[in-house]
């Protein structure tokens, strides 16, 4: 069921768990199906060791992704007309992640309606690890 505008009001949230526990079999599968096998994702001793970092982390697309999902299931599959994020930290194995839109506009352009959400993505404690903006058509 697709979202109407006469339901709406700016400041409304949405928020969804989209992972708990990410798993590094999440982040592997993850590589498999993009085609993205950047060892600091998948490559433990590559990324600990020549990298730096504390452990593998994910892809910033999977995140997007899993993010995206809360979005189609708050608007509809087929409402998103825009979706832009910014990566702002790491997701590590073992994270649990939160997404949410607020909804910051509804409007009408060219006779057809529009929500205008900011999406934010937080890890268990706190931290945003994506921020972004979406558009998606609705009904009146």
């Amino acid at each position: 069921m697709a979202l109407k505008s006469s339901n709406l009001k700016v400041g409304d949230v949405h928020s969804e768990r989209i992972v708990e526990d990410l798993k590094r079999t999440q982040i592997v599968q993850y590589a498999g199906a993009s085609g993205d096998y950047n060892p600091i994702h998948t490559d433990e001793i590559f990324a600990t060791k020549v990298a730096g970092y504390p452990s593998v982390f994910a892809h910033g697309m999977l995140t997007m992704g899993m993010t995206g999902k809360m979005l189609t299931n708050y608007v509809g599959d087929g409402r998103l007309t825009k979706y832009g994020v910014r990566f702002t930290n790491q997701v590590w194995p073992g994270d649990d992640l939160e997404a949410k839109a607020i909804v910051e506009a509804i409007r009408e352009e060219a006779g057809d309606n529009f929500v205008d959400l900011k999406i934010e993505t937080t890890n268990q404690n706190g931290v945003v690890v994506l921020s972004g903006s979406a558009t998606a058509l609705i009904d009146p």
